[in-house]
C-alpha cells in the first residue's frame, strides 16, 4: 500500500482529488476530522490539554473548542504547546488507521493534513502531494462553499502559507487552474494512477 500525504491551502481542491483517490480504492484519513473526534472521545488527550490550558469543559460536559481556540490563537507559545500535545495523539490514531487500511487490502491511503510537515505526519508517507490553486480561484471557492463574504474569504487566504511553501516541501504538485472540477479530477486521476503503479518505496 502506498501512503500519500496531501496538503495545500484551503479552497485549492483537495476534496476533489481525495474523492478521485477514494474511487480508485484508496482510504482517506482527514487529520482535522481525527483531531475533532479525539477531542470528543479521548479522555487522556482532554486531561493533558486541561492540565496545560485550564478547564475546557462547558456546563454540559462537552469539550469547549472555542474556548481553547481563543487561548491559542492569541498566544504563539500556547499554539506551539497545543500542537506538541495533539500531534502525538493524532499521529498515533492515524498510524492505527493506516494499519487497518493495509489489512483491508487498500492499494493506497491518503493523509489529508494542512500541517502535514509541521506535525511530522509527512514521515509516515511514501509520497507527498501539494494541491494549489490561484488565490482568486480559491477566494471564489471558499465564498461559494461556506457562504462567507469576500473580505473574510480574502483574509482567510492571506493568513495561509503561500503556495511556494507547499510546493517546495512536496515531491509532487497538482495546480488546480482547471476550467471545471471534472478537468481537475481527470488531472488528479492521472497522477494517482502513476503513483499506484510506480515503485517509490
Amino acid at each position: 500500500m502506498i501512503i500519500i500525504g496531501i496538503t495545500g491551502p484551503t479552497g485549492a481542491g483537495k476534496t476533489t482529488a481525495l474523492r478521485v483517490l477514494e474511487r480508485l480504492g484508496g482510504a482517506i484519513i482527514d487529520a482535522d476530522a481525527v483531531y475533532h473526534q479525539l477531542l470528543a472521545s479521548n479522555q487522556a488527550l482532554r486531561q493533558e490539554l486541561e492540565d496545560r490550558f485550564g478547564p475546557l469543559t462547558d456546563g454540559m460536559g462537552h469539550f469547549d473548542r472555542k474556548k481553547l481556540g481563543t487561548i491559542v490563537f492569541a498566544d504563539p507559545q500556547a499554539m506551539n504547546d497545543l500542537n506538541a500535545i495533539t500531534h502525538r495523539y493524532i499521529q498515533a490514531e492515524i498510524r492505527g488507521r493506516l494499519e487497518q487500511a493495509e489489512r483491508s487490502g487498500c492499494p493506497a491511503a491518503a493523509i489529508d493534513a494542512i500541517r502535514l510537515f509541521e506535525s511530522g505526519m509527512a514521515d509516515l508517507c511514501d509520497a507527498t502531494l501539494a494541491i494549489t490553486a490561484p488565490p482568486e480561484v480559491r477566494i471564489r471557492r471558499i465564498m461559494a462553499r461556506e457562504g462567507i463574504p469576500e473580505d473574510y474569504a480574502r483574509a482567510r487566504v492571506a493568513a495561509q502559507k503561500r503556495d511556494e511553501y507547499y510546493v517546495g516541501k512536496c515531491g509532487y504538485t497538482l495546480v488546480n487552474d482547471c476550467a471545471s472540477p471534472e478537468e481537475f479530477a481527470a488531472r488528479a486521476e492521472a497522477l494517482f494512477e502513476k503513483l499506484l503503479h510506480t515503485d517509490i518505496g
